[in-house]
């Protein structure tokens, strides 16, 4: 079978226009980039207000290793089923990050015959979203350092900044450097350092918001540093607010694009989900949720870290509630986890499946604690076994849980009809009890406690002294009230990424915590993970490049 760039290179795209008039958008409510895709307007966007919500899908899975789950794959699989079922249903994504893109992971638009296209412009620049956002964020960094050099009027000390800058791409060179070096001119030397654009506040601000009047209140919350006496300073202190909403101003709005089978999607926003909160925008979701009856959207990698950070915090804030959760598993990735090597799990090995089901098992239980119905869904890989299907499916049915064997990648939404006929049989069978796992009031050590308990089933959390101060002194300013955003590995329930399977009884290393005033959550960054990623020894970016008509290769 041909590979992902080359089947979306040859799909038979209809122009933007037609994809949003199935939409009921008109070509005034259109903002064009091209011919296949387009931005929704401020207008139509005000206009979907009073219109009833449709029934919320999350896709997530189990701890992602490198034999692939394909969340992406099948949310973009389970949406054109839908469709295939006369539902009106809409697909809701992230923006692909460059750093992946060029690094280890790749894309994030699906695969073979289940793929959002046009797939090479949305891996890559797009409309411009996170240039824009990048722009912003270090346009307020360049303020903070004028602000420090004509005498800081706000007060705000120089060894006490906390904002950082971003950018789009891995380099792990740029996560400590000094600044202002060669003189005054320059500014005073300060020690800083890069995050990677999808780490950035204003990313999360930017996906959390609920309109251009929201993003400004939240962008004005942002801490930038502190004063004498530990007092916040934030980006309205620096008068950087009405300059960031100006590059933000097209950033704000989603991204209208199409499936393979010329379903509408709805990509905006793309936080990472270990070292930020993982969904996509709000103001995509809840527009989705106005223009169709079933909104198939999905949180990065596994169930502990996207699928937590989207009911605690995204579902918290934007008051929605979830109908049903989706996890996705493939056969492979459930043998990686029961203890066989990459290379191995292509072979029969029932014991190592018996084993990583656990993994599994895991993540549906947790699941539950947020009272949302769940449906397993098994991406079906050539050499999975009839045998080891039915163990995956006998599993499921002891768990009370309904299963799907779904071969969308081959057959796209064709074979994703059965896990589509679950999913909505589920929802009317069950109606969702959801509720967030932790009270607003509680602690914010409580709350990282519970998290760590609940979905990572450790024993303990290790924080230092100065961890715990840090905490209390949120608390004290005012923001005990938020929740929690856990930035760990994403390939265990623990912080070793060597720990697969459903590790129990570990202890949760908390090494340092951030606040984020602004998206309205704290972050807790635990054991060795980066918010700067590096690239791996052979980057995807070495495969990469233009053939002689000017098309990407290499690109997945």
């Amino acid at each position: 079978m041909s590979n992902d760039i080359t089947i979306a290179r040859g799909a038979k795209k209809l122009p933007i226009g037609q994809v949003g008039k199935r939409l009921g958008i008109e070509a005034m409510d259109l903002i064009p980039f091209g011919y296949d895709k387009a931005k929704i307007s401020n207008h139509y966007l005000a206009s979907l207000k009073q219109k009833k919500d449709g029934k919320l899908i999350l896709v997530t899975a189990i701890n992602p290793t490198p034999a692939g789950e394909g969340k992406t794959t099948t949310s973009i699989g389970l949406a054109d089923a839908l469709k295939r079922l006369d539902k009106k249903a809409l697909l809701c994504l992230r923006e692909p990050s460059l750093g992946p893109c060029f690094g280890m992971k790749g894309g994030a638009t699906g695969g073979g015959r289940a793929q959002v296209v046009p797939m090479d412009d949305i891996n890559l620049h797009f409309t411009g979203d996170f240039h824009a956002i990048t722009s912003a964020h270090n346009l307020l960094a360049a303020m903070i350092d004028n602000h420090l050099h004509w005498g800081a009027e706000s007060g705000l000390e120089s060894t006490r900044v906390a904002w950082r800058r971003v950018l789009d791409m891995n380099d792990r060179n740029l996560r400590q450097i000094v600044t202002g070096l060669g003189g005054s001119g320059n500014g005073a030397p300060m020690e800083s350092g890069f995050d990677i654009t999808v780490a950035s506040e204003i990313m999360a601000i930017l996906c959390l918001a609920q309109d251009a009047h929201d993003l400004e209140q939240r962008l004005e919350r942002i801490v930038v540093g502190y004063k004498r006496g530990r007092v916040a300073v934030t980006a309205k202190d620096i008068g950087a607010v009405g300059a960031i909403m100006a590059l933000l101003r097209y950033a704000m709005l989603p991204n209208l694009v199409q499936t393979l089978e010329n379903n509408p999607v709805l990509i905006h926003g793309g936080p990472f989900a270990n070292i930020a909160h993982g969904c996509n925008s709000v103001i995509a979701t809840k527009a989705a949720l106005k223009m169709s009856d079933y909104v198939v959207t999905e949180a990065g990698f596994g169930a502990d870290l996207g699928a937590e950070k989207f009911f605690n915090i995204k579902c918290r804030q934007a008051g929605l509630t979830p109908s049903a959760a989706v996890v996705v598993a493939t056969v492979r990735a459930l043998k990686m986890h029961g203890g066989l090597s990459l290379k191995e799990s292509a072979s029969v090995g029932y014991d190592a499946l018996k084993d990583g089901l656990a993994n599994l098992g895991r993540h549906i239980e947790n699941l539950k604690k947020f009272g949302v119905p769940v449906v397993v869904a098994i991406n079906r890989f050539t050499s999975d076994t009839s045998s080891e299907l039915n163990a995956v499916e006998a599993y499921c049915n002891e768990l009370g849980v309904p299963v799907s064997i779904c071969t969308h990648w081959a057959e796209g939404g064709r074979g994703a009809e059965d896990l589509a006929q679950k999913v909505v049989s589920t929802i009317d069978a069950n109606p969702s009890q959801f509720k967030p796992l932790y009270r607003d009031e509680a602690p914010l050590l409580d709350k990282i406690e519970t998290v760590a308990r609940e979905i990572y089933r450790a024993e303990r959390v290790e924080a230092s002294d100065n961890v715990r101060a840090a905490l209390r002194r949120m608390e004290e300013a005012g923001y005990g009230h938020l929740p929690v955003c856990m930035a760990k590995t994403q390939y265990s329930f623990s912080t070793n990424p060597k720990l697969v399977g459903a590790p129990e009884n570990h202890t949760l290393q908390l090494r340092e915590v951030r606040l984020s005033a602004g998206a309205g959550f704290v972050v807790g960054i635990c054991g060795d993970i980066m918010t700067m990623p590096g690239l791996p020894r052979h980057p995807a970016a070495e495969g990469i490049s233009l053939n002689s008509d000017g098309e990407i290769e290499g690109l997945y």
